[in-house]
């Protein structure tokens, strides 16, 4: 080997381990949210459509293509303020009056719609900015199995229940991990109601 080759290999191996040192760890890939590709449409429809305004301080920019994802599923898709805000609409705003649809975007999601026993509940970041107070973990458990981690804490009902009974989780778990990603996301980001188990009505 000549004395070319052998500063070649150690400023090559200098190089590297140099390379390694200031690397800043792992860096978010460009597939690990799949279901924003070529999703841009439904994007900016989602950000058209929140009847709330939204909390978007600090966001990375797929952080805010999330969210405009999310809201795009949430109020066009999911109709998750049909049964999640009470009453879903604002007076003298409910299309099936034949009028202007108006949000009732003083209760967006804050739960309090009765069916039965079951009262459907606050799924605002009413807590530590965490939708109906869960991690995206206990959310995403929520969606793929129905478990129900807060029927203990809610006195009106006649036998608590492990599982959800009027949520339609076994649609929802169907949904794919990003797009689940996208819907916390979203959730994360509109205003927060107090108390994540809503009152008895």
């Amino acid at each position: 080997m000549t004395r070319t080759q052998r500063y070649l290999r150690l400023w090559l191996g200098v190089g590297l381990a140099v390379g390694i040192w200031v690397s800043p760890g792992p860096q978010v890939r460009a597939d690990q949210f799949p279901c924003l590709s070529g999703q841009n449409d439904k994007v900016e429809q989602g950000f058209a459509i929140a009847p709330v305004p939204l909390n978007l301080d600090g966001k990375k920019e797929k952080e805010r293509r999330l969210i405009g994802l999310g809201s795009y599923i949430v109020n066009a898709q999911g109709g998750c303020n049909d049964c999640h805000t009470s009453p879903s609409y604002a007076p003298g705003g409910s299309p099936f009056n034949g009028e202007p649809e108006q949000i009732n975007t003083a209760g967006y999601l804050a739960g309090g719609a009765a069916f039965g026993p079951f009262v459907s509940r606050n799924i605002t970041p009413c807590q530590e900015g965490k939708p109906a107070g869960l991690t995206f973990e206990e959310f995403q458990t929520v969606l793929h199995s129905g478990t129900d981690f807060k029927d203990a804490l809610i006195p009106s009902l006649p036998v608590p229940t492990p599982l959800l009974q009027v949520m339609p989780w076994p649609v929802y778990g169907k949904m794919t991990t990003c797009d689940l990603r996208a819907v916390y996301e979203f959730l994360k980001a509109i205003p927060a109601h107090e108390g994540c188990i809503p009152p008895e009505n």
